[in-house]
């Protein structure tokens, strides 16, 4: 655990910046927290991939060719209401690894991937989330992301549209429309 000592000067000055702009007290904290994720998250990627292989890190499997840790790589993961994060994401020999804690593809977690769904549903623009997503998230989402985020959305409505109704309990049917006159090629 980091100790952290500050005297009454400092302890003042801190507080008296703090006073001076309001909310930079919460950026200082959101920044530690972006910090320390990798903390918590490389050792239980560390450990899932031990648990992959059957052995611990150094060790070998008896006899037989088997898959071996590899390597690890940066990658930036988005949290909601922290931002992007680099976590240190380990790797096998065969690249057999399905890490569960920060699945390959994904680039953000699945909170926010409802969020902009949700305000799409309301009637904000890919483009205009694509622009206000560095405010939201803490990085610039690309009009196709949010796009691609929307597609389960837009699959979740499709299948609920095309679903089989010959096992409800239907009574009642009312449908509704519109008619409106319009002229083609000279005739209404």
């Amino acid at each position: 655990m980091l100790e952290v000592k500050v005297n009454l000067p400092e302890g003042k000055e801190f507080i008296k910046e703090i006073a001076d702009t309001p909310g930079k007290l919460f950026d200082f904290v959101r920044y530690n927290v972006r910090e320390s994720v990798s903390n918590y998250t490389d050792p239980l990627m560390d450990t899932e991939l031990s648990l992959f292989l059957g052995r611990e890190r150094y060790k070998r499997s008896q006899g037989s060719k088997g898959n071996y840790r590899n390597w690890s790589y940066f990658r930036s993961y988005t949290l909601k209401g922290i931002g992007e994060v680099k976590v240190k994401v380990p790797w096998d020999r065969m690249g057999e690894f399905p890490n569960s804690i920060i699945p390959r593809s994904r680039q953000y977690e699945d909170n926010i991937r409802e969020d902009l769904s949700l305000m799409y549903l309301s009637g904000v623009s890919m483009r205009t989330l694509s622009m206000i997503s560095k405010r939201l998230v803490g990085r610039v989402l690309s009009h196709n992301e949010v796009s691609r985020a929307n597609h389960a959305l837009t699959e979740g409505i499709e299948n609920w549209r095309n679903r089989d109704l010959s096992k409800e309990g239907i009574k009642y049917l009312l449908s509704d429309g519109i008619l409106f006159s319009m002229r083609v090629s000279g005739s209404i």
